[in-house]
C-alpha cells in the first residue's frame, strides 16, 4: 500500500514538473569548481567508465543534463517564407515593405488606448472603449505617391461602418470578413487578453483589403486610413429604425397616398433592410412563388458555367471543413507527442540525479550517464516537436483562413441572387401590370363614349408601368455589374487559392521533413551512445 501511493505521488511530482522542461539549460557550461569537464556527447560506454566519477553528485538540477553542442537544433521554419521574429505592435517595424517598383498597401495596428465614451447619460464615469493607432504606408497613388504614410486612430465602431460601406458599395465582390464583435469572449477573456486579440485581428483584417485589387483603391478604404478626428463616413441607420420608417409608409403605399412601385435609385440595392416593406413583401412572396409555386420565373439564372462553379465552391467548402478537422487532429497529436516526450525527458532527469546521487559502484555512475543521454535526447525531441507543431499550425491556418474566404465567396453569391430577385419580381409586377391594362382598356372599349374613371385608372397603371420599367432596367444592370463582379472575383480567388495552398504544402512538407530528420539524428546519437548494450547482448 506504502509502495502504491508512494508511486501515485512520484507520478504527481512528474506531472507537477511538465514545466520545468522549458527551464532545463541545455547549452549550460560545466561546472569549474569541482576541476572537471563534463564528458562529450559522443563519448561512449567504455569511455565513460574511465573518466566519470562520483563527483557529479554536486551538480545542480539543471547541469544534470549534459551540455552537448546543439548547433544543429537551431529552431527555425525550413521554408523562406517563415519568419522567426514576433512584430511589436507598439513599434511597428518597416523593413519588410514591398520594393517600391510596385504598388503596395502596409498597414500596422498597435498601441490600443482606453478612452471614455462622451455621452449624456446620468450614469457616472459613463462606458469606454478602445481605439487603435492604424498605420499606413504606401506608394499608391491614390494615397500621394511613394513615401506617403498616414496614422490615424479608429475604434472597432469605425471598422464596422467601414465593412458595412464596402459591402453596399462593393455588391458582388468576394469582401474579407469583419472581426465578429466577440461581445462574449469579451467578458470571458482577460481584458488585455480579449483588446490584445482584437488588435491582431484588425490587423490581419484591414491588410486583407490592402491587398484586394479593387478595395485597395476604394474611397471608403483611403478616408478611414488617411483622414484624421471622426470618421468621415456616414454610419448605416439601424435595423429598427428601417423597420419604423417602412412601417410608417406601407399604409400610404396600400392606400395610394405614396409611391407603392420600387424607385429607380433603390432598385440597385437590395431590398432586405431597406425602408420599402412593401417591396420587401413582394420579393418575398416572388421567393415562395419561386421555390413552392411551380410557376417558372419570367428570368432565371442561366448562366451554366455560374451554377456549376457554384456547387464546386459547396463542395469545396465540405472538404475545407474535413481537412480542417483533420489538421486540428494532427495539431493535437504532435502537441501530445511533444508533452509524453518532455515528460519522458524529466522523469529520466529525476532518475539520472538518484543514480548519482547514490552512487557506489562505477556501472551506476555509467547507468547514470547513460540515463543522463537519453533524457537529453527526449528533452531535445521535445522542444522540436514543440517548435514543429508551431510550424504546422502557421501553415495549416490558411485551411482556416479559406473557410473565412468561403463565407465572403458566399455573400458574393448573395448579392447575385438578391439582385435576381429583385428583377424577377420587378418582372412579374410588370406582367401584372401590363395585364391589369388590357383589361380595363376591354372593360372600357365595350362603353360607347369610354369610361372617364377607368381611362384615368389606365393613365395612372402607365405611368406605374413606365416607371416599372425603369427600375427594373436599373435593376438589370445591376444584376449583370454583380455578375461580372462574381465572375472576374471567382478568377481571382482560383489564383490566389492556387498559390496560397503551393506555398502552405511546400511550407508543411518542408518542415515536416527537416524536424523529422533533427529528431532522427538525435535518436540516432543516442543509439550511437548506447551501442555497448548492443555488444554485451550479444
Amino acid at each position: 500500500m506504502m509502495k502504491q501511493e508512494n508511486h501515485g505521488d512520484e507520478g504527481a511530482n512528474l506531472h507537477a514538473s511538465q514545466d520545468d522542461m522549458e527551464s532545463l539549460v541545455l547549452d549550460e557550461p560545466p561546472p569549474s569548481s569541482n576541476g572537471q569537464s563534463s564528458p562529450s556527447a559522443s563519448t561512449s560506454v567504455e569511455r565513460h567508465s574511465t573518466t566519470a566519477t562520483t563527483s557529479s553528485t554536486s551538480q545542480n538540477f539543471n547541469s544534470i543534463l549534459e551540455p552537448p553542442s546543439y548547433a544543429d537544433a537551431i529552431f527555425t521554419s525550413f521554408d523562406s517564407s517563415s519568419s522567426n521574429g514576433h512584430e511589436n505592435p507598439k513599434q511597428p517595424s518597416y523593413q519588410s515593405d514591398p520594393p517600391t517598383r510596385s504598388e503596395f498597401l502596409k498597414i500596422w495596428v498597435s498601441d490600443p488606448e482606453k478612452e471614455l465614451e462622451l455621452t449624456n447619460s446620468l450614469v457616472p464615469g459613463g462606458t469606454s472603449y478602445y481605439t487603435y493607432l492604424i498605420t499606413t504606408r504606401t506608394n499608391m497613388p491614390e494615397y500621394g505617391g511613394p513615401g506617403s504614410e498616414f496614422t490615424v486612430r479608429r475604434r472597432f465602431k469605425d471598422v464596422v461602418t467601414l465593412s458595412d460601406r464596402l459591402s453596399e458599395s462593393y455588391r458582388g465582390f468576394v469582401i474579407p470578413i469583419r472581426p465578429d464583435k466577440s461581445v462574449v469572449e469579451s467578458q470571458v477573456m482577460q481584458i488585455e487578453q480579449f483588446v490584445e486579440q482584437r488588435r491582431a485581428a484588425l490587423a490581419k483584417y484591414l491588410n486583407k483589403l490592402a491587398v484586394h485589387p479593387t478595395l485597395k483603391k476604394s474611397e471608403e478604404l483611403r478616408l478611414f486610413l488617411v483622414v484624421r478626428g471622426k470618421l468621415p463616413l456616414a454610419k448605416s441607420v439601424d435595423m429598427a429604425s428601417r423597420m419604423l420608417d417602412g412601417a410608417v409608409r406601407l399604409p400610404r403605399q396600400l392606400t395610394g397616398e405614396a409611391a407603392a412601385v420600387t424607385d429607380v435609385n433603390e432598385a440597385a440595392q437590395p431590398a432586405k433592410g431597406g425602408r420599402d416593406l412593401l417591396r420587401i413583401f413582394r420579393e418575398l412572396r416572388q421567393s415562395v412563388v419561386n421555390d413552392w409555386g411551380g410557376v417558372k420565373p419570367v428570368v432565371v439564372e442561366e448562366d451554366k458555367e455560374f451554377i456549376e462553379r457554384k456547387e464546386k465552391v459547396a463542395e469545396f467548402e465540405q472538404q475545407l471543413s474535413n481537412l480542417s478537422q483533420q489538421a486540428e487532429s494532427l495539431v493535437k497529436a504532435q502537441q501530445d507527442m511533444g508533452e509524453t516526450m518532455g515528460e519522458l525527458g524529466l522523469a529520466f532527469v529525476k532518475l539520472t540525479k538518484l543514480e548519482t546521487e547514490g552512487a557506489m559502484f562505477e556501472s551506476q555512475t555509467i547507468r547514470a550517464t547513460d540515463m543522463k543521454n537519453v533524457a537529453t535526447a527526449a528533452v531535445k525531441a521535445s522542444r522540436l516537436y514543440r517548435e514543429l507543431n508551431a510550424q504546422t499550425v502557421k501553415h495549416l491556418d490558411k485551411l482556416h483562413e479559406y473557410l473565412g474566404v468561403i463565407l465572403a465567396v458566399n455573400s458574393a453569391f448573395s448579392d447575385r441572387s438578391s439582385a435576381l430577385l429583385t428583377v424577377q419580381t420587378l418582372s412579374s409586377e410588370l406582367v401584372s401590370l401590363q395585364s391589369r391594362i388590357e383589361k380595363l382598356e376591354a372593360a372600357a372599349s365595350k362603353i360607347f363614349g369610354g369610361d372617364r374613371s377607368r381611362m384615368r385608372k389606365i393613365e395612372e397603371l402607365k405611368e406605374t408601368l413606365k416607371v416599372s420599367e425603369d427600375a427594373k432596367s436599373c435593376a438589370v444592370r445591376e444584376y449583370e455589374r454583380i455578375k461580372e463582379n462574381n465572375r472576374s472575383e471567382l478568377e481571382r480567388v482560383d489564383r490566389e487559392r492556387h498559390e496560397d495552398f503551393m506555398g502552405m504544402l511546400k511550407g508543411f512538407v518542408l518542415n515536416q521533413a527537416g524536424y523529422a530528420e533533427k529528431m532522427a539524428n538525435a535518436w540516432e546519437k543516442l543509439a550511437e551512445e548506447t551501442s555497448a548494450y548492443k555488444r554485451d547482448g550479444n
